[in-house]
């Protein structure tokens, strides 16, 4: 048996005793007579109880703890006197008396002993466990050094970054699988260097209760667990790229960086926003850059008097007069819906966000289709609330009065304009978002953990 165990049992015996084994303590009671359920041997001579004298004072003389104990025997009966360091020597004496062939029964004597000089025999176990790791002190150290050196090793082979840079398909996982290879050496040189010391139960016992503790970690810190699980799966899957304009769920912004945590975006607004990547993954992502062309759309209501065809092809020509409208998809116009006083007609165009602002030009298409409806003939009313007082009362005019409805009647149907006015203003897109963004890419303190990949596809 190795040196290691013996010392850390003798250890754990030294502060796992009872407090009554090591202080004196008042006379017991007399241990009862042990009887020994045998048939008694009527032929047993004085030659058999000598020999089960020598047996037991050859067991005795074996056993520390029994130095001062003698045995005498007489037709079969074994009487033990003497003194023993606890209770529990003077039981397993009487034990092992019992257990030799031919004793009839045993008078177990035995007494503790309660001299100063016997209880402090403690002092003698401490002496013997110092004498211990003095012995195992250079197998110790041979131990850690092999630990050490196998623990330099996975370092070493952890930071050959071009090899793990090329099987990984990004930073973010070269860098785990780096993690996992110094973990790995680290853990295997601890199990090397325990085995050398003959301490293998006692690893078996650590990576269990690590294993409990891990488990219980593992509930308590789940939500960590998933935003770092959907961290690695972004960076896979590249949902998004830097300056990207972006609504995830009801959040938007242009996209700054991806990091091991969160996604960080600037908002219309200029400010910095964190998303955790667990909520990322998750969500329903809209990505306006992705396609250049985006369509804007817009409802205005004409007179329900009114011809709405003619104002839904008056709408048409006036967005195909603005310059930074597409022609191809051309813009249309269509009937929403009908309401009390009014019919909603809603007008739809594309614009290419590369040479047009978004904003810009859909606040400009709605100033002129409305100008052009107005310099038409067609009214934008408001709503309208017919009041009655009482039965009594005549009921009060709305709308147009009478004469005006009389002229509308006979006057000509309405036609569109022929040459709706042109509008120049300025729709350029607007860069101040994009310019903060860059800055911020360039400068920014988490520059190094994007993991964003531009030569990989976006999904």
């Amino acid at each position: 048996m190795r040196t290691f165990p013996k010392f850390i049992a003798a250890i754990l015996l030294l502060f796992a005793s009872p407090a009554w084994a090591i202080l004196p303590a008042a006379d017991s009671p007399a241990e009862p007579v042990e009887t020994v359920e045998q048939e008694i041997n009527p032929a047993q001579s004085v030659q058999d109880d000598e020999l089960i004298g020598d047996r037991l004072r050859g067991i005795f003389a074996e056993l520390p703890d029994f130095a001062g104990v003698s045995v005498a025997v007489n037709e079969g009966v074994v009487t033990l006197n003497g003194t023993v360091s606890d209770a529990e020597a003077v039981e397993r004496a009487g034990n092992i008396a019992g257990r030799v062939t031919g004793v009839v029964t045993v008078e177990n004597s035995l007494e503790r002993d309660l001299s100063v000089d016997g209880n402090l025999s403690i002092f003698g176990q401490i002496s013997g466990l110092i004498e211990g790791f003095v012995e195992i002190l250079p197998l110790l150290a041979v131990a850690v050094t092999v630990a050490i050196l196998i623990g330099l090793l996975g370092y070493i082979i952890a930071g050959l970054g071009f090899i793990w840079d090329r099987i990984a398909p990004n930073a973010f996982l070269g860098e785990l699988i780096r993690s996992a290879i110094r973990f790995f050496f680290v853990v295997g040189g601890i199990v090397i260097a325990l085995d050398m010391l003959g301490a293998a139960a006692l690893l078996g016992a650590v990576l269990g209760g690590a294993g409990v503790i891990g488990l219980a970690l593992g509930f308590a810190m789940r939500d960590t667990v998933e935003n770092y699980v959907a961290s690695l799966m972004l960076s896979l899957r590249q949902p998004f790229r830097a300056n990207d304009h972006v609504l995830i769920d009801d959040l938007e912004g242009h996209v700054i960086r991806l990091t091991s945590r969160a996604t960080v975006l600037m908002t219309l607004e200029g400010n910095h926003l964190r998303v955790p990547n667990s909520q990322v993954f998750k969500a329903v992502i809209v990505n306006f850059t992705r396609n250049p062309q985006r369509r804007f759309q817009f409802e205005l209501g004409v007179d329900a008097d009114d011809d709405p065809r003619a104002a839904m092809q008056l709408g048409r020509e006036v967005l195909g007069t603005l310059g930074f409208v597409l022609d191809q998809p051309e813009p249309s116009a269509r009937i929403e819906n009908v309401g009390d006083s009014n019919i909603v007609i809603a007008f739809l165009g594309w614009v290419d966000q590369r040479e047009s602002d978004y904003p810009k030009s859909r606040s400009l298409a709605i100033a002129a289709v409305k100008e052009a409806l107005e310099e038409a003939g067609f009214a934008l009313p408001e709503p309208i609330y017919r009041l009655r007082f009482d039965g009594r009362t005549d009921p009060l005019p709305i709308g147009r009065s009478s004469k005006a409805a009389r002229d509308k009647a006979q006057a000509p149907p309405k036609q569109p304009a022929s040459t709706p006015q042109q509008v120049e203003e300025d729709v350029k897109p607007e860069t101040e978002i994009r310019d903060l963004v860059d800055q911020e890419r360039k400068s920014g303190d988490e520059q190094g953990n994007d993991l964003l990949d531009t030569s990989r596809p976006v999904e």
